[in-house]
C-alpha cells in the first residue's frame, strides 16, 4: 500500500506563531495555531485532526466487522472527543472517547455493542493510539 503523507510548517514562537497543515491528497490544507489548540480560538489543531481520523477509522472498522458477520450496516455515525490537558510541565492527550451510533438491520443492540468493542481494539488508529485511555459509548437504532 502506498504511504500516506502530510506536512506541517510552523512559523514563530509557540504562543503567537502560526502553522499550516497540508495532506498529500490536498483535502486538508489548513492553518493551525496554539490558541486553537489550547483554547477556543477558531481554527484546527492536531487533536481535532486525531479525533477525525479516529472516528473515521473506527466507523470503517465497525462496518467491516459487521459485514464479515454477514450483515450490512445502513449507517454508522461516530464522534471522537480527544482530551488535551496540562500534565506536569507539559501537555498530553489524556483520553479519547468514541461515541458511536449504528443502524444495522438483522442484529440487536447487544450484538452491535459486541461488534463495537471489537472495532475499538481492532481499528488501526486505536492500535496506534494504544497508550491513551480509550472509552466507548454505544447506541443502537433499529
Amino acid at each position: 500500500m502506498p504511504l500516506k503523507t502530510a506536512q506541517a510548517v510552523w512559523n514563530g514562537a509557540l504562543a503567537d506563531g502560526t502553522g499550516h497543515l497540508k495532506t498529500q491528497s490536498g483535502k486538508v490544507d489548513v492553518d493551525y495555531t496554539w490558541k486553537a489548540r489550547s483554547g477556543d480560538a477558531p481554527g484546527t489543531n492536531p487533536e481535532e485532526l486525531i479525533a477525525a481520523a479516529h472516528a473515521g477509522c473506527f466507523s470503517m472498522a465497525l462496518s467491516h466487522i459487521i459485514g464479515e458477520a454477514g450483515h450490512k450496516p445502513t449507517k454508522i455515525t461516530t464522534s471522537a472527543e480527544v482530551s488535551f490537558d496540562k500534565v506536569g510541565d507539559g501537555f498530553s492527550i489524556t483520553k479519547i472517547t468514541l461515541k458511536t451510533q449504528g443502524e444495522v438491520p438483522g442484529i440487536d443492540e447487544a450484538k452491535f455493542k459486541e461488534f463495537a468493542e471489537m472495532a475499538k481494539v481492532g481499528c488501526p488508529v486505536s492500535k496506534a493510539l494504544a497508550a491513551v485511555p480509550l472509552a466507548l459509548e454505544v447506541s443502537f437504532v433499529k
